[in-house]
């Protein structure tokens, strides 16, 4: 059993990195100025995006056995107000900070913990639901940032997966 617990720490380490790389493969390609670009009044900046994943991240993971993973001090709704005076290297120190919390978390788990209850927001989540949880919200910030910036890239965009119509050329890489 401990085996299959080891494996899943490795899994999900796995796709946590995976989902970074693509973020960052998309991050990549704009310009500073698209980092504040939004195709409607309701809609988040990346700028606006990482923010918020950087309270979660830093919220959901510090102390993440022993604390809910709200913090007292995280300001949630301060993460989707846009920081004018935030520029990209700052950004992406605090795209940085958020990940290093969450694989040094990681990193700090054993198979026994996976098990383990822990709370978020008051509510009991064993550890493997907590990860599922934040793989699922964390895919779904990740995937807003991609498609924005391919959006803003246009012609310039390089695809970070498959181009449309080559999947048959398409070889099986490590993490697919």
């Amino acid at each position: 059993m401990s085996n299959i617990l080891g494996d899943f720490t490795e899994s999900v380490q796995r796709r946590f990195r995976a989902m970074k790389q693509l973020a960052e493969g998309a991050l990549a390609q704009l310009d500073e100025s698209d980092l504040d670009w939004v195709p409607d009044a309701e809609s988040n900046t990346i700028r606006v995006i990482v923010q918020h994943l950087h309270g979660n991240m830093m919220s959901r993971w510090t102390d993440f056995l022993t604390s809910d993973g709200e913090k007292p001090w995280r300001d949630r709704d301060g993460e989707f107000e846009p920081d004018d005076d935030l520029s990209r290297e700052e950004l992406m120190s605090r795209w940085e900070q958020g990940w290093a919390c969450l694989f040094n978390a990681l990193d700090e788990l054993t198979p026994e913990n996976l098990c383990q209850a822990i709370m978020i927001r008051g509510r009991s989540l064993t550890v493997i639901d907590a990860a599922h949880r934040q793989l699922a919200h964390y895919a779904y910030h990740v995937g807003q940032i991609v498609y924005i910036a391919r959006i803003r890239a246009s012609d310039r965009w390089r695809t970070l997966s498959i181009r449309k119509g080559e999947s048959r050329q398409y070889e099986p890489r490590d993490g697919d």
